[in-house]
């Protein structure tokens, strides 16, 4: 097959031919039809995070290899299936959970792959959706989309599941309590539509561009914040009328992840989910005074991508834009995401 491949990190992508996958007992084949393009693919792309403090992780030192196609954010058909397979049939469309984990520790057999330690992450540890074919382990890791529009489906498998595990963790909240979102790109954009699905009605959005900002008006928070400046702080909690009662960081850099905590109100609670990468410095006294909690969220569960398409197949939660790019532009979609040029987010098509 072909596969659009990271061959040196930071170098454009090269198609290069690698082998079809076989499938093999409970396996399953998928032609990938749509693939979303994710700021973890350019973190992928990169090869290293910024873990703080002078530290960087390199993705060669979890034991990722190349030439390896990105892209977990999959919608494909059924093409194959081992034999012991069960529960879909050739030519079905599916949405490929990606986060899957080794599938026998205790984290996996309580459905929580994205938690397990030894995970086989689709377009991290094996080929994914930048290439033409992809194998999942179980036809479990595939859900059903139904009537919606693929490409806006391949987004819930990262994007989706990733916003409604973090909005879990703050859940519940009265309707008015004051949410925080830092970032109004793919993610940000998202949770907006996710929390006014659930009712919510204060949202603030605080993004450094104004096409983004406009976007998160569109979509229904009820003030944007311009992030440059001084005294962001105190310009958020003079738009949502005093600290927040909670706030999802969804760039979660060092600057960003500080202003989300000092806009917070007694008993707040911030949840990091961006990758940016830096240190967040905490008063250990000042946590305690003012009860406040910081917690970190990894993309998602199964069954969060199972209630995630629910909920869109309901008609409750509002699409997010999508802009679509053949799959030998693929260096021009990473691009443009990486000079922060794509408003919602970006898919593959082909």
């Amino acid at each position: 097959m072909k596969a659009w491949a990271v061959i040196r990190n930071e170098q454009p992508l090269e198609c290069i031919e690698v082998p079809d996958p076989e499938p093999s007992g409970s396996e399953v084949v998928v032609e990938v039809t749509r693939c979303g393009v994710c700021h973890s693919d350019l973190h992928f792309w990169h090869g290293t995070y910024n873990m703080g403090g002078g530290t960087v992780m390199r993705l060669a030192d979890r034991g990722v290899t190349l030439p390896r196609a990105p892209g977990h954010e999959i919608v494909g058909r059924v093409v194959a299936m081992g034999p012991d397979a069960t529960g879909v049939a050739l030519g079905d469309s599916r949405v490929v959970y990606p986060w899957v984990g080794c599938g026998h520790c205790a984290r996996c057999e309580a459905g929580q792959d994205n938690l397990c330690l030894a995970q086989r992450i689709i377009g991290v540890m094996q080929n994914g959706g930048f290439g033409g074919l992809v194998k999942v382990p179980h036809p479990r890791y595939l859900v059903d989309h139904g009537e919606l529009d693929p490409s806006l489906a391949a987004t819930y498998a990262c994007s989706g599941i990733t916003v409604y595990s973090a909005l879990r963790k703050i859940m519940p909240l009265p309707p008015t309590a004051p949410v925080l979102l830092m970032g109004a790109g793919g993610l940000g954009l998202a949770a907006i539509a996710m929390l006014r699905a659930f009712g919510h009605e204060r949202i603030v959005s605080v993004d450094l561009s104004p096409e983004k900002r406009a976007a998160a008006l569109a979509g229904g928070a009820t003030q944007a914040v311009d992030g440059s400046g001084a005294d962001l702080p105190a310009r958020i909690m003079a738009a949502a009328g005093g600290p927040v009662t909670a706030a999802i960081d969804f760039v979660n850099a060092s600057s960003t992840a500080q202003t989300a905590l000092a806009s917070l109100d007694k008993g707040g609670k911030l949840v990091l989910v961006g990758v940016a990468g830096g240190e967040l410095t905490l008063s250990l006294a000042g946590m305690i005074f003012r009860a406040q909690s910081v917690e970190g969220s990894n993309t998602g569960t199964l069954q969060d991508l199972r209630d995630v398409i629910a909920l869109a197949r309901e008609g409750r939660l509002a699409p997010t834009p999508i802009q679509e790019f053949p799959k030998d532009r693929v260096n021009d979609a990473l691009m443009k995401l990486h000079h922060g040029d794509i408003t919602g987010r970006a898919v593959l098509v082909g």
